[in-house]
């Protein structure tokens, strides 16, 4: 567990339970009902394209047994962030501020926890530091539907969720629990991003839907939802990110990454009709 005291001002609203963070104005959590379709990649790329976008990002790798956006933001084996007065300094990649559990524990400990206890790790990495004026807080989920996704929901006050699924059927019947808890805890569904959707082969230029074709299709009819965006399956992609250089930064300009600017257009767009509608859930305030 973390050892750091929890002075700062963290105030109760929509219930007991329910949290409001000064510095941050609306958090995203993006989800998967499986591991292996992207999420953190997607998370990563998310985060970056908001940030190409003009909104000043923060990402929280809510990943507590697999944290995996040190690596993917190039931020130094080992690095650990600073501590001003009780609170951890968010580290500092590519315009983002970042907090991650990989940067409190060595990389190769795992983190034999259960639930309640990774839970509370999380809670406290995401009370615990120091977030300054984050327009959106891109939160990447551990995959499934268990304790730290229940926390999230329940003690956060969640502005919506993304799903990221794969167009294959099993990722589908995955991505549907997904869905189904974050409606069962009244958090917003902001839309279904399908990823590998296709794969074209770098030396014929054949295009093939490898996993399927239509399933984020499919999902987002069921459920009234905006499919927000189709990512393929590409090696540049593994490639940026294994080497800390996401294709938003390494190849802004590129098919990929204007893919992903479109995905944050998007979702803002969706953010900001919800809140017309119903307006603001919670406010920032001041330390």
């Amino acid at each position: 567990m973390l050892r750091i005291s929890n002075r700062r001002r963290v105030i109760a609203v929509q219930g007991p339970q329910k949290l409001n963070l000064p510095g941050i104005k609306r958090i995203i959590a993006v989800a998967s009902g499986k591991g292996g379709v992207g999420k953190s990649t997607v998370s990563a790329n998310l985060a970056l394209a908001l940030s190409a976008e003009g909104h000043s990002v923060g990402l929280l790798d809510a990943d507590i047994y697999g944290p995996s956006q040190g690596l993917m933001m190039g931020v130094a084996a080992g690095t650990k962030p600073e501590i001003a007065g009780d609170f951890l300094q968010p580290v500092i990649a590519h315009n983002l501020q970042i907090m991650s559990m990989s940067f409190v524990t060595n990389d190769r400990t795992p983190a034999v926890w259960r639930g309640p206890m990774a839970s509370g790790a999380l809670t406290q990495l995401l009370t615990q530091t120091y977030w300054q004026n984050v327009d959106y807080l891109i939160v990447d989920m551990p995959p499934g539907t268990g304790d730290i996704q229940l926390t999230m929901a329940q003690q956060v006050p969640l502005t919506g969720a993304l799903i990221v699924t794969t167009p294959q059927d099993i990722a589908l019947l995955d991505a549907r629990k997904g869905v189904e808890m974050f409606r069962k805890v009244e958090v917003p569904l902001l839309g279904i991003v399908e990823n590998m959707s296709t794969h074209t082969c770098s030396q014929c230029g054949f295009e093939e839907a490898v996993f399927g074709a239509g399933g984020g299709d499919v999902i987002a009819a069921e459920y009234d939802l905006k499919l927000l965006a189709r990512l393929p399956l590409a090696m540049e992609i593994r490639q940026q990110s294994d080497g800390g250089q996401p294709p938003v930064v390494s190849a802004p300009e590129g098919a990929i990454g204007q893919v992903f600017r479109a995905l944050a257009r998007s979702m803002v767009e969706v953010v900001e009709g919800l809140q017309q509608q119903s307006g603001p859930r919670f406010t920032v305030l001041d330390d």
